[in-house]
């Protein structure tokens, strides 16, 4: 690892998600936020959620909770660390990738459910537009997108962080073919035409 590199190891997630002292988000607030994909999903689908890819998913953490929500649910995890992906790739079903290479996984969608949560602040301008239009392609009901912006007071983890702005990423999602129904939620052209004009943000 290069000097100044960011390391997403051990020691990251016991910092940033166990120690209660430090981390940035709770259980309780993970099981919150599942329940509200689930929730915005199965009511523009009409039906349970069958599958879900949690793109940037660190150690599984969404994985529990969905599943607690929806025992049968398929859920795979993409997450670029490779201590996490070491240590419960295969219990947790969580491949090694990111959201620059989705498109090399050969990921089988479309999904009903994608989750990329606090994630896109840490993409390189690179890799964020060719990931979006990956999870555009891969979606066939609502992707859960949560971003932090410039407009935003945020604490925690600030290395390596893009700052964008709430204007740069919805047309950056817009151009991805990705529509915001809000509270994080966009779908794409599978759903587009079942939602009705005020469930659509602008």
């Amino acid at each position: 690892m290069s000097a100044g590199k960011k390391a997403y190891d051990r020691a990251y997630f016991e910092q940033w998600y166990h120690d209660p002292d430090r981390r940035v988000i709770t259980p309780a607030a993970v099981a919150r936020k599942a329940r509200l994909a689930l929730g915005i999903a199965e009511l523009l689908l009409e039906r349970p959620v069958r599958n879900v890819l949690d793109v940037g998913c660190g150690e599984g953490a969404w994985r529990e909770h969905l599943r607690r929500e929806r025992p049968n649910v398929h859920y795979t995890g993409v997450e670029s660390s490779a201590y996490a992906v070491e240590r419960f790739g295969r219990t947790r079903n969580i491949l090694r990738g990111s959201l620059g290479t989705l498109e090399s996984l050969a990921l089988e969608g479309p999904y009903d459910l994608i989750v990329v949560c606090d994630v896109l602040q840490y993409v390189p301008d690179a890799e964020l537009d060719p990931g979006l239009h990956a999870i555009a392609g891969l979606l066939g009901g609502v992707a859960y997108l949560e971003a932090y912006t410039l407009e935003d007071q945020v604490e925690g983890d600030r290395a390596g962080w893009h700052e964008r702005s709430r204007a740069e990423y919805l047309r950056r999602f817009a151009a991805a073919g990705l529509g915001s129904v809000g509270m994080h939620c966009y779908v794409g052209e599978a759903l587009r035409d079942a939602t009705a004009a005020l469930e659509r943000a602008g």
